[in-house]
């Protein structure tokens, strides 16, 4: 294990304006807007910007925190340690998703590390340990294909207690990083204190006949179709992305790592839909971070390693460690944010109710629930304080078990 400073080269940056001012744009039809895809008045306004960003300032908050960088069975791995500050700080690892990166944790890390500081109590503390997933940011190249999130889950453990000498832990996460955390709840639930997800997410979601189409996973093709007019409208955000990333995520990324505007359009699509956004991206997302999060992927050229998780996850599908029930045997706290209500919920006491009621809610050792009104995809980023709150209060009691 090697502390480093996050540096991009100069010659990377200015490689970057180069193409960003040479990008051959698509011929301009009116009316487009956005009902076809990405809008090209906002792209471009973006691509402007992001000429003239300031990656330097940005470079230097980041390098606010401590970074690490490891090795696991060839598989480079680049966190960030932020020391806890109370009487007895439970080690936390804190998993990000797609499109995400570590950075869109940011938020959350000092009051978590050290509560007193943000009018917290110090026995809540926590020693926030936030990793890039394998194939994202500085968790890269990739040594080999087939890393999927069960073996990520497998490489976190083996941080946790033998890099980082954590004999127990505790972790987090949102997206993909729910699924790696909830396998770690499955796998290793015996070395767990707790878990805490944003979501349920199903262990064998990519399993299906047709895994390409989540859709049919979210709602079987045998819903009342009273039920799927309703809801299918709403899963069309989600499919393009699944579908190209499960099935060719390398013909996508000859486009991607070749275009800094191509892969802006792609990433902040997700930002403007999956975020509790009405629309308007920079609601929810300041520019500065949009720039920040395409500027991470672009120089470190993980786009397409990131994009293969998708496929990693199909290639091999997920089996069960053991048949016990419940499933997630270690304690788990769970979060609902608004923005990601089905449709038909509009309070945080429906969510909570449908959770319960749901055959997910057999599959965990709950211990704790919320939800909340506001937020979106992006949870850590979009709505830090719900999160903070919710994972230290899954986390009360479980101390010293």
């Amino acid at each position: 294990m090697e502390q480093f400073t996050v540096h991009v080269a100069d010659e990377v940056l200015d490689d970057l304006r180069r193409r960003i001012a040479d990008t051959r744009w698509p011929p301009h039809v009116d009316g487009l807007g956005w009902r076809y895809g990405f809008d090209e008045d906002y792209l471009r306004e973006l691509a402007r910007s992001w000429l003239d960003y300031d990656w330097r300032a940005e470079e230097a908050r980041i390098n606010g925190f401590s970074h690490y960088r490891t090795t696991i069975d060839d598989v480079p791995i680049h966190f960030i340690r932020e020391p806890g500050k109370g009487p007895s700080p439970v080690p936390l690892i804190l998993t990000h998703g797609w499109p995400w990166t570590f950075w869109d944790m940011q938020k959350v890390i000092r009051p978590l590390a050290d509560p007193a500081a943000y009018g917290g109590d110090p026995a809540d503390a926590f020693e926030v340990i936030v990793p890039s997933l394998p194939g994202f940011a500085f968790s890269t190249p990739l040594p080999r294909p087939g890393i999927n999130s069960v073996v990520t889950a497998d490489l976190w453990h083996r941080l946790m207690t033998e890099v980082l000498g954590f004999p127990h832990y505790a972790a987090a996460g949102a997206d993909w990083g729910a699924r790696v955390t909830a396998q770690l709840g499955h796998k290793y639930a015996a070395s767990l204190i707790g878990f805490h997800t944003v979501n349920t997410t199903p262990l064998e979601l990519f399993n299906a006949e047709r895994y390409w189409d989540i859709t049919g996973f979210l709602v079987p093709y045998d819903t009342p179709p009273e039920v799927r007019a309703q809801v299918l409208p709403g899963l069309s955000r989600i499919v393009s992305h699944v579908a190209v990333q499960t099935v060719e995520p390398q013909t996508l990324a000859y486009a991607m790592h070749d275009s800094p505007v191509g892969m802006l359009a792609w990433l902040m699509q997700r930002r403007r839909d999956w975020g509790d956004t009405a629309g308007d991206v920079e609601s929810a997302f300041p520019r500065a971070h949009l720039l920040a999060t395409a500027t991470l992927y672009w120089a470190t050229e993980s786009f397409a390693s990131a994009a293969r998780f998708y496929a990693e996850a199909v290639r091999d599908p997920w089996k069960p460690s053991h048949e016990r029930s419940p499933r997630l045997e270690a304690p788990a706290g769970l979060t609902f944010l608004g923005g990601e209500n089905p449709p038909g919920i509009d309070t945080p006491e429906q969510r909570i109710e449908l959770f319960r009621n749901s055959p997910a809610a057999a599959n965990y050792n709950l211990h704790f629930v919320n939800a909340h009104p506001r937020g979106g995809h992006f949870a850590h980023y979009e709505n830090p304080e719900a999160l903070i709150g919710d994972i230290r209060a899954t986390f009360r009691g479980l101390r010293g078990q």
